[in-house]
């Protein structure tokens, strides 16, 4: 059996996918159990988006394409903006329930390198929960979505004539099964679990990107990982997340004695640009005089209600962020790069797409706008379903695929402590050659799991950046190029994870 459509993820980018290629029949790989395993349940702030009296799609746009760091496709940065306020509106009548103001308006926070307030919310810190749990009951309700609950892609298959004619497939007893698809769709998330401190889940660890380029598909500025700033350091795994929406409501960034340093760093203070805020919050830990956020006197008795994610997170540490700064360390938290992908999803491998974080339109440049990630995945999302419903329909034939092998858990500690230490905030070239040389020999032991050669094209994309740019910094080369170019890779020998760079404006 041949399906029509079939959809690897269930966050945001892959529900609303399935959700907006209605009528047509959809398949629906969850991964994990549906409402697990996502990063989507666990973002904090909200949905970006020109909502409010004082903004507009154009201000949007050009505050996307400022924290960028010069790497943005403004076509790409101007289609989400236009459309964001409807997806919004649209997520708010299936029930999302986006806070509102008592004249009828919408309650928008104000996060960094925003011009205006303009992020979307749900109590202060649950909106990721919120929008999974909204759309998870419209994909149950809806008849032309088949969920395959816990089912995890294992690879893609290959067309024989060209493209791809669906994915290998595990279900929940471990057994392998073949699922041929005219079109498939990627939305399989971060590459966050990658690195030994993240606030994604650890399972994400850039499978698509792996799969997609197995296939042929370029990867795009795998390097740029953003970094949030703030992650409560309480050696947990992952990290939970202080959103931003607590700085956007007047929350300090202070050391040990209670010095407020971030306004000694940029004029914008707790409100620059993530990468910005990330490398002071990490320099501050480094040099022994440490990094908290204080929000006793922005938020203070009202951090129950207004932030209750934060709240229960810092209490069951023993932290109360009422009375107590809150320790803060950067982590991994959005990947900006991945399967390269037009403004439709397609990746130029026919009947293969990508939406979502595993996508990389150009949207997010060097350095995403905060709330700009869920966003992403229904603006592009909802293209990407438009588009194949207007696909003609295709005759597959599908050919063989393998299981890769798994990484066993020593060697994937060890591997997301060296990325951690050699793809994190700051970078060297020695550092990544380091790195390179670890992967090369885990490889050699394991094989060709898909974390040594996800890490190896983050590792390759440094390695051949040499500039600091948004989330990519690098000491032995700290100045930025005149030129912006963005980096372009394939696979072209997938059993030796070998890389080589793509010609520029190559797909």
């Amino acid at each position: 059996m041949t399906h029509p459509l079939l959809i690897v993820g269930a966050g945001i980018a892959g529900l609303w996918t399935a959700l907006k290629a209605a009528p047509n029949p959809v398949v629906l790989l969850t991964g994990a159990p549906l409402g697990h395993g996502s990063s989507t349940g666990w973002a904090q702030g909200g949905v970006a988006a020109a909502l409010g009296p004082d903004d507009s799609a154009e201000l949007h746009a050009r505050d996307t394409v400022m924290a960028g760091a010069g790497l943005v496709d403004e076509a790409a940065a101007t289609v989400l903006a236009e459309a964001g306020a409807d997806e919004v509106r649209a997520l708010y009548e299936l029930g999302a329930g986006f806070e509102r103001t008592e004249d009828g308006g919408w309650a928008l926070s104000r996060e960094a390198a925003h011009s205006v307030a303009r992020v979307a919310r749900m109590k202060g810190d649950q909106a990721g929960a919120g929008i999974l749990q909204t759309l998870i009951e419209a994909v149950r309700a809806a008849h032309h979505i088949e969920i395959k609950d816990g089912w995890c892609a294992e690879a893609l298959l290959p067309d024989l004539k060209e493209g791809c004619a669906g994915v290998l497939a595990r279900d929940p007893d471990g057994a392998l099964h073949r699922l041929a698809a005219q079109h498939t769709v990627l939305a399989t998330g971060s590459v966050g679990g990658l690195y030994a401190v993240t606030t994604t889940p650890w399972t994400s660890q850039g499978q698509a990107m792996v799969m997609a380029a197995e296939l042929g598909a370029v990867i795009r500025d795998p390097e740029f990982v953003q970094f949030h700033p703030t992650a409560i350091d309480i050696g947990r795994d992952p990290a939970p997340l202080a959103t931003e929406a607590l700085r956007g409501d007047g929350a300090i960034l202070v050391d040990r004695s209670g010095h407020r340093f971030m306004p000694d760093v940029h004029e914008l203070a707790e409100l620059a640009p993530r990468d910005v805020v990330a490398r002071a919050v990490h320099a501050q830990n480094l040099s022994g005089k440490g990094a908290f956020l204080d929000a006793r006197e922005a938020i203070g008795a009202a951090f129950p209600d207004h932030f209750p994610a934060v709240f229960k997170a810092c209490m069951n540490s023993g932290i109360d962020p009422r009375t107590d700064p809150i320790p803060v360390a950067p982590a991994a938290h959005y990947h900006m790069g991945g399967i390269e992908t037009d403004l439709d999803g397609s990746t130029g491998v026919p009947g293969l797409w990508a939406v979502g974080e595993c996508a990389c339109t150009g949207v997010h440049g060097a350095n995403r706008l905060a709330s700009n990630s869920l966003l992403d995945g229904l603006v592009f999302g909802h293209r990407a379903a438009n588009t194949i419903k207007r696909a003609p329909a295709r005759a597959v034939s599908a050919g063989v695929a393998k299981a890769p092998p798994e990484l066993p858990d020593d060697a994937l500690q060890t591997l997301r402590a060296a990325v951690s230490a050699q793809v994190g905030v700051i970078r060297t070239g020695a550092g990544l050659n380091q790195l390179l040389s670890l992967i090369g020999a885990l490889q050699a032991e394991h094989g060709p799991a898909p974390a040594l050669i996800a890490a190896r094209f983050l590792a390759v994309g440094a390695l051949q950046r040499e500039e600091s740019r948004g989330g990519h910094s690098r000491t032995d080369f700290p100045a930025r190029h005149g030129l912006a170019q963005p980096t372009r890779l394939r696979v072209y020998d997938i059993s030796n994870a070998r890389l080589k760079p793509c010609k520029a404006g190559a797909a």
